[in-house]
C-alpha cells in the first residue's frame, strides 16, 4: 500500500496542465469528496499498527504534493494569460503615460485668441528679431523720439539697426504693408525689454496686440470691443477707459475693469480701489497708416495691446511673474486639468 502511495507521489510531481479544466479535474481527482486521498484515509484503519506511521507521513506527502501541485499550476496558468494580455495587445502603450499640463501662458493666450476669433479677428505672427523701421519709425517713432526711452531695447551689436521687438505692434506694421483694409488682427507674441527681473516685471514677457482698420471705425467700436473681451474673460462688465499717451495712436486710453472689493485678495490686488489695469488702446494715429500706404482719409481704426502674463496672474493669483519661467513641476502640474 505504501509504495502505491508513493506511486501516485511520483505521478503528481510529473503532472502538468495547460487548462483551468485540467487542473480542476487533476485537484478533484486527488483532494476531492471522492478523491484517491480520502479513499487512503479511509484504509489508514486496516493497516497494521507497526505501519501505521509511515503510512499517515506518506499519505500527508501525498496530500501536500497534490495541494502544492495544484497551487503551482493555477499561478503560472495566470501569469502566462496576463502576459498574454499585456503584450498580445499590441495597441497597449509600452508605458504609462501622465497626463500633461499647458503653461498658464498658454492657457490665456488660448483664452484671448478663441474670444477674439469668435468676432472676426485672425491671428498674424511676425519675427522676434526686427529692424527699426517695423519696431520704432513706421509706428510714429523716428529716430532721437523721446518715447524711444519708454522701452528700454536689446539691440544686436554687430547691427545697430537690428534689435529684440519691445512689443507686437511691429507685426501688425508688417501685416498693414501686406494686406489691405478691412482688417481685422490680433498678434500674439513673445517680446523683449531690457528690465530688471522682480517679482513684477521681466526682461522676457509675452503680449497680445489688436488691430482694426476699416472706414469710419469709431472709438466707441474699441470700447465697445474691449468690453465685450473683458466679459468674456473675467466675466465683468464694468470697464473704465483714462486718457494716456501712446506714440502710435491718438487719442489713446489705458484700461481699467472693475474687479470688486469682495475679499482680501481683491483690496491687495486693487490696492483698494476696486480697479485693475489691464491694457493700453487708441486710435491708430494717422502718420502710421500713412507709413504703411493706407490711406488715413479714407480709412480709420484702433489698436489695443495687453500683457498675457499680467492677465494670468490676475486669473490664477499668481504673485510672483517669475514662476512663468523657472519650470517648477509643482507650479505647473497644478494647470494639468486646464485646457
Amino acid at each position: 500500500m505504501i509504495d502505491k502511495i508513493k506511486g501516485h507521489i511520483a505521478e503528481v510531481e510529473r503532472f502538468n496542465a495547460r487548462t483551468k479544466d485540467e487542473i480542476e479535474a487533476f485537484r478533484i481527482k486527488y483532494l476531492g469528496k471522492k478523491g484517491i486521498l480520502n479513499e487512503f484515509f479511509a484504509e489508514f484503519k486496516n493497516v497494521p499498527n507497526e505501519q501505521k506511521k509511515e503510512f499517515g507521513q506518506v499519505v500527508n506527502q501525498l496530500k501536500n504534493a497534490a495541494q502544492d501541485k495544484v497551487n503551482f499550476l493555477k499561478d503560472e496558468l495566470e501569469k502566462t494569460q496576463e502576459e498574454k494580455g499585456v503584450y498580445g495587445d499590441l495597441s497597449r502603450p509600452a508605458e504609462p503615460v501622465e497626463i500633461g499640463s499647458r503653461h498658464p501662458i498658454s492657457i490665456v493666450r488660448n483664452q484671448i485668441t478663441e474670444i477674439f476669433s469668435n468676432i472676426g479677428f485672425n491671428v498674424s505672427e511676425g519675427p522676434e528679431m526686427e529692424d527699426d523701421w517695423h519696431n520704432f519709425t513706421a509706428l510714429n517713432l523716428p529716430e532721437y523720439h523721446p518715447a524711444r526711452d519708454m522701452q528700454d531695447t536689446f539691440f544686436i551689436q554687430t547691427d545697430p539697426d537690428i534689435l529684440l521687438r519691445t512689443h507686437t505692434s511691429s507685426v501688425q506694421v508688417r501685416y498693414m504693408e501686406d494686406n489691405k483694409p478691412p482688417i481685422r488682427t490680433i498678434s500674439p507674441g513673445r517680446v523683449f525689454r531690457n528690465e530688471a527681473i522682480s517679482a513684477r516685471s521681466h526682461c522676457i514677457f509675452h503680449q497680445v496686440e489688436g488691430l482694426y482698420i476699416d472706414k469710419d471705425v469709431s472709438f466707441a467700436d474699441l470700447k465697445q470691443t474691449i468690453l465685450y473681451f473683458t466679459k468674456q474673460l473675467f466675466g465683468k462688465s464694468k470697464i473704465r477707459l483714462r486718457p494716456s499717451y501712446f506714440p502710435f495712436t491718438e487719442p489713446s486710453a489705458e484700461v481699467d475693469v472693475y474687479w470688486g472689493l469682495e475679499s482680501e485678495t481683491d483690496y491687495r490686488i486693487t490696492k483698494g480701489t476696486g480697479w485693475l489695469e489691464i491694457m493700453g488702446c487708441g486710435m491708430v494715429d494717422p502718420n502710421v497708416l500713412k507709413n504703411c500706404n493706407i490711406d488715413p482719409k479714407e480709412y480709420s481704426g484702433f489698436a489695443f495691446g495687453m500683457g498675457i502674463e499680467r492677465i494670468a496672474m490676475l486669473l490664477y493669483q499668481i504673485e510672483d511673474i517669475r514662476m512663468f519661467y523657472e519650470n517648477d513641476l509643482r507650479f505647473l502640474e497644478q494647470f494639468k486639468s486646464a485646457l
